[in-house]
């Protein structure tokens, strides 16, 4: 099969996908960033819209696999959320889904849904003013975590616990025009537990950090093989289900309380750490499950 993977040119997992790939299927590594459509005058969703990026029309592709969501304006990242749903409703199998896409990075969507699906979050306030922001920093203990509502690998997350050093933050990120989100800290071992659901299939690791509260693999944390019991990967395939994305990322965090904590849902999951620490080659289970995707979709 003919596959295009929406990703940066130097991306470690386009790479990825294209050595699995071997004489199997055929990768093409085109960039989201220039990605358009047109519409014309035929009511035929089909013929009628086309989408495309750097010269190629994505109709072309058995299935476009997404690695990437390069920063952007509002505009351009609407858009390109626009066009993954026209390729959608045109027939095209997009994995994951831009509807899944959009629910994922969105940080409070992703916390919302995932409560409103019964799993348990940390307490959270989003709001869009230092006074909103100095509020919620006294109701949520004093300790919180300040997150970019859109971010990925830790990059933008600061710990809080001083009243100065937070009015501080809460100004300067809401003269950029950002959206404050925070959420209460968790105490825990330093370490926590990443699953990644290919389909019906989760892989798991333990990530564990000594150095860092942070337990991101691109923050130094070490990885270990870990296997998830029933009830883990049961919260997992909700986590999952609640954002609409067959694979996934799913984060949970065993607080201190004795609780477990789901934290976030990446609908752009990273298997780097993961594949060298289960010896398991994840690109190739991911393109079997697109390839799988396409025979049980077009028959």
């Amino acid at each position: 099969m003919r596959f295009a993977v929406l990703a940066s040119p130097d991306s470690w997992y386009a790479r990825d996908l294209a050595r699995a790939a071997a004489a199997n299927h055929e990768i093409i590594v085109l960039p989201f960033s220039e990605i358009s459509s047109s519409v014309s005058l035929t009511c035929d969703l089909g013929s009628g819209t086309s989408v495309g990026t750097a010269g190629r029309d994505l109709a072309d592709f058995h299935a476009v696999i997404v690695r990437t969501m390069p920063p952007g304006s509002l505009e351009q990242v609407v858009f390109r959320m626009d066009c993954l749903g026209r390729y959608e409703a045109a027939g095209g199998i997009v994995i994951n889904s831009g509807r899944a896409i959009e629910a994922a990075v969105d940080k409070f969507l992703t916390t919302a849904k995932l409560q409103a699906a019964g799993l348990l979050t940390p307490r959270t306030i989003c709001c869009q003013t230092p006074d909103e922001a100095m509020i919620a920093f006294e109701q949520l203990g004093g300790d919180v975590v300040l997150k970019p509502l859109f971010g990925s690998e830790g990059r933008g997350i600061t710990r809080l616990t001083d009243e100065n050093l937070a009015l501080r933050a809460f100004k300067m990120l809401a003269q950029l025009g950002a959206v404050l989100y925070l959420q209460e800290f968790i105490p825990h071992e330093g370490h926590d537990i990443r699953l990644l659901l290919i389909g019906e299939r989760v892989l798991g690791m333990r990530r564990s950090n000594k150095l860092d509260w942070r337990t991101n693999i691109s923050r130094g944390a070490t990885a270990e093989s870990f296997t998830a019991d029933d009830s883990l990967i049961d919260i997992a395939r909700r986590a999952a289900a609640a954002v609409n994305a067959p694979i996934a990322g799913v984060d949970l965090l065993p607080g201190k309380d004795g609780r477990l904590y789901t934290i976030e849902v990446n609908a752009v999951p990273g298997w780097k750490g993961l594949a060298k620490a289960l010896n398991i080659d994840v690109a190739r289970l991911v393109l079997d499950f697109v390839a799988a995707e396409v025979r049980r979709v077009r028959g």
